[in-house]
C-alpha cells in the first residue's frame, strides 16, 4: 500500500526527471559538434591516404654494362636507374634478367609486369604504358673498316645484308621496311659475321657520349657508317599497371633527370665499357 507521501512524491519526481532531460537535450543542441578524433596521419584523414602501390615484376636482359648480374644481383646503367626510380616512388618490385624475347613477351602477357630498356615505336605504342625515356640512343650501321661503305641515307643500304638481333626494335624496323635482314639470337655474333663477310652491315644501338661504337668496333676493325634513327628507351609496362602509378613513376624519373641522378649513375659505369 502506497503512503500518502509516496503518492504525492512520485508524480513530482517524474516531472523533475522530464524537465532535466529536456534541458540536457536543449543544451546539447546549442553546442557545436565535437571534433572528429585525431588520426595517426595527423590532420589528414586516413581515408585520404594513398593506397599502397601494387608489386611490379620488372624484366630485362643481360647486356653489360646496361644490365647484368653481379654476385647474383641485377645491376648496370639502366638497371640502377630503374631500381632507384622505383625505390623513390615507393613501389615494391622484383627485377629478373631473361633472354630478351622472353622478357618482352612477359611484359606483353603478364599483368603488373614491365620490361626495360624498350624502344618506344609507333608499332608498340598501344601495347604498353610508358615510363621514360630512361635514355636516348642512336641506331647505327656498322661496317668493316677495310670496306667503308659510303651511305648517305638508309635507302643506300637496301641491297646490302644487315645483321640484326632477333626480336629487337631495329630488326622490326628494318624488316617492316623490306630491308634484307639476317637476325641472330646473340647480337655479338653479328660482329663475327661482319668480320667474316657473311653480312655487309650490323645494326646496333649506340650512345655517342659513351663512345659505344668504339667499344663495339673490335679494336678498330669495325666502324660506324650511318646513323639512321634516334630513339628513346623506356620502361614499358603491361596495360594493367594503374595510370596513377605510371604518372608517379614518370614524375620521379623527371626529378632524377633534373637533379642529376641519371648522369650520376652513368658516371658510375664510365669505366665499364
Amino acid at each position: 500500500m502506497v503512503s500518502r507521501l509516496g503518492a504525492v512524491a512520485l508524480p513530482a519526481l517524474a516531472a523533475l526527471a522530464a524537465s532535466t532531460v529536456l534541458a540536457a537535450l536543449t543544451l546539447g543542441a546549442s553546442r557545436p559538434a565535437a571534433a572528429a578524433p585525431a588520426t595517426k596521419l595527423g590532420t589528414k584523414p586516413v581515408a585520404d591516404a594513398p593506397a599502397a602501390w601494387p608489386h611490379l615484376v620488372i624484366t630485362g636482359e643481360h647486356t653489360p654494362p646496361t644490365s647484368m648480374l653481379v654476385d647474383g644481383k641485377p645491376t648496370g646503367r639502366q638497371t640502377d636507374k630503374v631500381r632507384e626510380m622505383l625505390e623513390r616512388a615507393g613501389v615494391p618490385h622484383t627485377i629478373d634478367l631473361l633472354p630478351w624475347k622472353r622478357a618482352y613477351m612477359k611484359a606483353q602477357r603478364d599483368p603488373l609486369t614491365c620490361v626495360y630498356s624498350t624502344t618506344r615505336t609507333a608499332e608498340r605504342e598501344a601495347g604498353f604504358k610508358w615510363v621514360g625515356p630512361i635514355v636516348q640512343s642512336d641506331w647505327v650501321l656498322m661496317a668493316r673498316a677495310d670496306r667503308p661503305l659510303q651511305l648517305r641515307t638508309l635507302e643506300d643500304a637496301r641491297p646490302l645484308r644487315i645483321g640484326t638481333y632477333g626480336g629487337d626494335a631495329r630488326d622490326d624496323y628494318l624488316r617492316s621496311r623490306g630491308f634484307n635482314v639476317e637476325a641472330v639470337q646473340n647480337d655479338d655474333v653479328n660482329a663475327e659475321k661482319l668480320l667474316m663477310n657473311r653480312i655487309d652491315l650490323w645494326a646496333v644501338a649506340a650512345r655517342p657520349e659513351l663512345k659505344t661504337t668504339r667499344r663495339l668496333g673490335r679494336n678498330g676493325q669495325l666502324v660506324p657508317v650511318l646513323v639512321f634513327n634516334r630513339v628513346g628507351l623506356y620502361l614499358a609496362c603491361h596495360r594493367s599497371v594503374p595510370e596513377p602509378l605510371v604518372e608517379r613513376m614518370n614524375a620521379v624519373l623527371d626529378t632524377m633527370r633534373r637533379d642529376g641522378s641519371l648522369d650520376r649513375i652513368d658516371r658510375r659505369y664510365d669505366a665499364v665499357q
